[in-house]
């Protein structure tokens, strides 16, 4: 309706901007509503837009646009106000129509058209599968799902991706650490290095392992530790311990790779696997799904890394130093050029990148967003670079950054170290929330901007739990239409006329926004826009509810307030299935 109306406004006006200055008919117009509900329900500044152009005061050119409006029942006052503003004020039976329009669209009212069916691939999460995902990557997975939902909803042909780090040493780091824990249970004692992973899961990793093959990946300390660097103290954290502990650590994955042979890929995989079914598992059960999980290492397996790195070179984007090949980034806005190739010939994370990236533009999408890490920021402009350089569009990327959430349990900030094993884990967390506060939560703010979740908030039944007051106006108005027990489906042939006090207009003026809402929060990749406007619908419905008998003597009246209440219910259940929230019936 909300779109009808503006649509309806923008004719009239664009009627009286032809009889006004019929040399500026090109002027967009543009409509808003107004921050205060006193000054009218739509206002524009096309009057300030022409003064310039036609060397008038805006104010008296808003006059004479005023006057040459063609009369519409649409409109019951337009009036100008301020340096040049036209203020509309509806006729409160074009502004509660919009139930009618709810009742009617049902799960699709809200819906737009604003993608045209364009294809968009939204690759989300994408952690490394060497544990657990934790309560950080719960807010990328969160915020990446409810946009994915959220661009369908706005006619976008979405594509959820995850990129699969499975390829490269944090996996190889991964592999050891589960095999010297398999060794200790065996019996043979390594020393287990602070830069491997020390999780729980990794011993329940190394107890499957034995548990399938017993002591067949055996082998003697002094075989492991051979030629190995030595190591710093202990308690020491500076550059150059961390340094040794490094080089102590890769000796170790050689140390491996060469004394297990073929069965190095074993107990690699079976690392990977046990993590990437946990991760699965993990989302699946918080509501994220994804459509592709795709792989690092079919880049190299199928040659498009070495295909890409030679496209670079080709187009004069490389040079060698110190045997390494560099892309030049600085020549697209990066404060540095950076190594695709080590001089060992192994390449690098950024050149598999440059590689998935591209990829990507050969399968055709219209659009890509990469959602990473607030941290990830300075990646943007070397990725951004490799695309030119490729002779791609860049304009087709769009990066959206997630800053990691803080979890505060018993006024405690909880640690989020995959490697140190000191985390909370998604799966943690949804346990003791649940997943509708978790979805919630995370969404609640912009994604770049820093979160606090409030584990005391997010568990109470009150009031000040945002998510818990949204899924009990939908409670709410279920229970009042069983109370009803009337003809549900004659319920848009109620009299909606009857619905003329301020707090029923104000309902439906909101109501009347969800579109804009679901366009302005795809247009800017913001799902937060959805949790906000469905914060104050609740608001306004739950006022109402407290004011007003919603089941009255007066069949008519009753019928029409139960109308205005189910299209709050639908709404409310459109929104909060964008952000994956469950609505309840009875709470």
């Amino acid at each position: 309706m909300a779109h009808d109306v503006k649509s309806q406004l923008t004719t009239l006006l664009q009627q009286a901007l032809a009889s006004v200055a019929p040399t500026a008919t090109e002027t967009p117009i543009h409509l808003e509503r107004p921050r205060d509900p006193t000054h009218g329900d739509f206002a524009t500044n096309l009057a300030m837009q022409l003064a310039k152009a036609l060397k008038k005061n805006p104010r008296e050119i808003a006059q004479q646009l005023v006057a040459e409006l063609p009369p519409s029942i649409l409109v019951i006052k337009a009036e100008v106000a301020g340096a040049g503003f036209i203020n509309f004020t509806l006729d409160p039976r074009a502004k509660i129509s919009v139930v009618r329009a709810v009742l009617a669209e049902a799960e699709s009212y809200g819906r737009s058209t604003q993608g045209g069916w364009q294809k968009v691939q939204v690759e989300f999460v994408s952690a490394n599968p060497t544990g657990p995902l934790h309560v950080g990557h719960g807010r990328g997975a969160a915020y990446g799902a409810s946009l994915a939902s959220l661009l369908t909803f706005a006619s976008w042909d979405v594509t959820r991706e995850y990129y699969v780090n499975d390829a490269g040493r944090q996996m190889d780091i991964l592999g050891l650490s589960t095999w010297l824990r398999y060794l200790e249970q065996n019996g043979v004692a390594v020393p287990f290095l602070p830069n491997a992973y020390q999780g729980s899961y990794v011993r329940d990793m190394a107890e499957q392992i034995t548990a399938a093959h017993g002591q067949k990946y055996v082998r003697s300390a002094a075989a492991v530790l051979a030629g190995t660097p030595g190591l710093p103290e202990a308690d020491r954290a500076d550059d150059e311990a961390k340094r040794q502990r490094d080089q102590h650590l890769d000796a170790l994955i050689a140390n491996a790779k060469e004394l297990l042979g073929p069965d190095w890929v074993y107990v690699h995989q079976h690392a990977l696997s046990e993590q990437l079914a946990d991760c699965r598992n993990d989302l699946e059960e918080f509501g994220v799904h994804f459509d592709v999980w795709f792989s690092e290492k079919a880049l190299f397996d199928t040659g498009l890394v070495a295909r890409c790195v030679d496209l670079l070179e080709k187009a004069g984007h490389l040079y060698v130093q110190n045997g390494a090949r560099w892309f030049r980034s600085t020549t697209f806005g990066d404060e540095k050029d950076r190594v695709v190739q080590r001089e060992n010939g192994l390449y690098t994370y950024f050149a598999s990148d440059i590689a998935y990236h591209l990829n990507k533009f050969e399968r055709g999408f219209d659009k890509v967003i990469n959602i990473w890490g607030a941290d990830h920021h300075g990646y943007i402009s070397r990725v951004n670079g490799a695309i030119t350089a490729l002779g791609l569009d860049a304009n087709k990327l769009q990066v959206a950054l997630v800053q990691f959430a803080v979890l505060y349990r018993n006024g405690q900030k909880a640690s989020m170290s995959t490697r140190s094993g000191e985390f909370v884990t998604l799966r943690e967390l949804r346990g003791e929330v649940g997943n509708d506060a978790c979805r919630f939560f995370y969404a609640l703010r912009k994604s770049d901007q820093h979160l606090d979740f409030d584990l005391d908030l997010a568990k109470s039944q009150t009031n000040e739990n945002p998510v818990y007051y949204i899924q009990y106006a939908h409670a709410r108005i279920c229970s009042v239409v069983n109370q009803w027990a009337g003809d549900f489906d004659g319920l848009a042939e109620s009299d909606l006329s009857l619905l003329t006090n301020p707090r029923e207009l104000a309902i439906a003026n909101q109501l009347a926004e969800f579109r804009e809402v679901i366009e302005v929060a795809a247009r800017e990749l913001a799902p937060h826009l959805i949790a906000f406007y469905l914060k104050d619908l609740a608001g306004e419905f739950h006022g109402w509810y407290n004011a007003e008998r919603m089941l009255v003597d007066d069949a008519a009246l009753k019928d029409a307030r139960v109308a205005l209440a189910v299209a709050v219910r639908q709404v409310i259940c459109n929104g909060l299935t964008i952000l994956g929230v469950s609505c309840p019936e009875s709470m």
